[in-house]
């Protein structure tokens, strides 16, 4: 086990390094001069020479990447081009938002998606079911960010009853101490701030919770429907044991392990997925950041934003491994 863990994680600094050399070269190559855009129009070549030596533009590619990749060996992912701020105080700023967003809408979409799966399984065969898979098609067909638009004009704009950006009320003057604003709130007992930051989550995390919902109501049910042809299960209700015990007890044990590996890949498109959410909402995380990274092509902040997503995968990708394993536990020895 402890091999193979040890594997994974080398695989996946040797990716990482693939994906930075990758990114690096694109950003270099691709049109667009983020000189250009910090500079006045009246600046002179000089001033704009200065500028290249201070970001160290004026070396070669080959020595922009080597001083770049030492300087990140060394815990230094430079300094934002547009925002004048070290790209690590950003990120370590922005990525407790998102990962209370990704977390939240992942909690409600294995409760929803478990509970539609669970409902149809114990329905089958009748307009219960039916009615199911038509909700589950729906959610299924509409990608977040249309959900997402669809919450800002029902929720947000014809019935005003949810805050429409932002991750708390900026007028009620909160402090907190971390970054985790939820976690911060519920643990320390402010329940009021608490809803406040809750609230300001409900439409961006229902909006991609819902799709993701779909696909696990889709694969559990698929894999309950399986479980419920196995012999053991066969037997068990000859024995009279209820319906409801069956799926619950003996078949949703089963069906757990493929679900569980398709969520943890779904899981990381969720967060990908927060780049337009976040946006739409003016959700201050890592997604709203990097929209406005590329915009303003600030090299620095895209290289650390995109390494950011790539060791948020590589980590999601690596514990559900794990805990398909600790499931399963003949696949370690498989």
């Amino acid at each position: 086990m402890i091999s193979a863990i040890l594997k994974r994680v080398a695989m996946g600094a040797i990716t990482l390094l693939g994906v930075a050399i990758v990114v690096f070269v694109l950003l270099r190559v691709a049109p667009g001069n983020p000189i250009a855009m910090m500079i006045g129009p009246g600046a002179s070549e000089s001033d704009i020479l200065a500028l290249k030596a201070k970001y160290g533009l004026d070396q070669s590619l080959f020595m922009q990447f080597w001083i770049w990749l030492t300087n990140f060996l060394q815990g230094d992912f430079g300094t934002s081009i547009s925002r004048q701020v070290s790209v690590i105080s950003l990120l370590s700023e922005r990525l407790p938002a998102t990962l209370e967003l990704a977390i939240a809408a992942l909690v409600i979409a294995v409760l929803l998606g478990g509970l539609m799966a669970v409902l149809s399984t114990l329905l089958r065969k009748s307009w219960g079911a039916s009615a199911l898979d038509g909700a589950n098609s729906l959610l299924l067909t509409v990608p977040e960010f249309v959900w997402a638009l669809a919450f800002v004009l029902l929720l947000g704009v014809a019935f005003p009853i949810l805050p429409l950006s932002g991750r708390n009320d900026p007028a009620a003057g909160t402090v907190f101490v971390t970054n985790f604003y939820l976690i911060e709130a519920i643990l320390t007992g402010r329940w009021s701030v608490a809803w406040d930051v809750f609230s300001h989550m409900l439409m961006p995390v229902f909006a991609l919770a819902l799709p993701l919902a779909a696909i696990i109501a889709r694969v559990l049910k698929e894999a309950l429907g399986e479980a419920m042809m196995q012999d053991y299960v066969v037997l068990a209700r000859v024995k009279g044991m209820s319906e409801r015990r069956l799926v619950l007890g003996e078949a949703l044990r089963n069906a757990v392990g493929p679900t569980l590996a398709l969520t943890g890949v779904q899981f990381t498109f969720l967060i990908g997925g927060t780049v337009i959410i976040e946006k739409i909402f003016s959700y201050p995380g890592l997604g709203n950041m990097a929209i406005d990274a590329v915009i303003n092509r600030d090299f620095p902040l895209i290289q650390g934003l995109i390494l950011m997503f790539g060791v948020l995968f590589i980590l999601i990708n690596l514990a559900v491994d794990l805990l398909v394993v600790a499931l399963n536990p003949r696949l370690s020895r498989g």
